[in-house]
């Protein structure tokens, strides 16, 4: 963990209270650096669609990039491993992606999911994950409708 994990990390949240609180959905922001250290997407959920997730909503601005290859994806809450509403997870973009680093604040509570999977899904394809639990209460407090 780095300082800057940190500061990109405060910015995923901060994304994360643009969501429009929604019953059995949790409010993520989700934002992708290159390996020069700069911002080229972001996205957080619902921002354009009612069952868009924030990862997803990221890496649908930036198809196909190579920055993809260098980046490093902060999201608030662990991708997730299983969806309803779409037929490829938030990991599985991880993974098409190329991102090969992934830095989140809490992993998913077996609220909506029995058991989320997606950092053991990433870490089997070779995806460094890395967890910053020291912010994990401000990314869990934008979710409090849920968690309340």
């Amino acid at each position: 963990m780095t300082d800057d994990d940190l500061v990109w990390m405060r910015r995923a949240i901060e994304l994360s209270r643009l969501c429009p609180p929604a019953p059995g959905a949790f409010s993520v922001g989700a934002i992708l650096v290159d390996a020069g250290g700069q911002e080229f997407a972001r996205g957080y959920s619902r921002e354009d669609d009612p069952v868009v997730h924030a990862e997803e909503s990221a890496f649908a601005k930036v198809p196909g990039d190579p920055r993809l290859a260098g980046a490093t994806l902060y999201s608030t809450l662990e991708p997730c491993s299983e969806r309803r509403s779409r037929p490829v997870t938030c990991t599985e973009h991880v993974i098409r992606a190329g991102v090969r680093r992934v830095v989140i604040a809490w992993r998913e509570p077996s609220l909506l999911v029995a058991d989320c999977v997606g950092v053991e899904r990433l870490g089997a394809a070779g995806v460094l994950v890395e967890e910053l639990p020291a912010l994990a209460e401000e990314a869990r407090a934008v979710n409090a409708h849920l968690l309340t």
